[in-house]
């Protein structure tokens, strides 16, 4: 289960965020949630990876605080004709239009952090934004 390999390096990124904001002799704030984007072509089943997130959370900065996640549907273009459609799973990768191959593939991959909300709210921690 990968997710839970995901799920460590959201808690790691987040913690040394929160660590850098506050500087070696503060006392770093933790965070109330944290929301990922997940493509829905990321190979990502968002359930597991917030039961992973809790787990990886246990005696870290991030405690209790919350997973949300958005989706992002996978989306593709097509170079030759310049046509965009939405993959849908399983995806679908050949152009609606000129039943070409999909030259890119545009939306859908993603695994990011999008935001994070810290336990204290005159932290002056990045909110982790893209």
């Amino acid at each position: 289960m990968h997710e839970m390999s995901i799920a460590l390096a959201v808690v790691g990124q987040v913690e040394t965020a929160a660590r850098a904001v506050a500087g070696e002799d503060a006392d770093p704030p933790g965070a109330r949630s944290v929301t990922l984007r997940v493509g829905e072509l990321a190979g990502v089943v968002p359930d597991s990876l917030r039961f992973c997130f809790e787990l990886a959370c246990a005696d870290t900065l991030l405690a209790g605080a919350e997973l949300r996640t958005e989706h992002v549907p996978g989306a593709a273009r097509c170079e030759p004709c310049g046509a965009d459609w939405a993959t849908g799973l399983p995806p679908d990768l050949c152009c609606p239009r000129c039943g070409g191959g999909a030259s890119e593939l545009t939306a859908g991959r993603e695994l990011e952090i999008a935001e994070v909300r810290w336990s204290r709210p005159a932290c002056t921690a990045p909110s982790m934004e893209d």
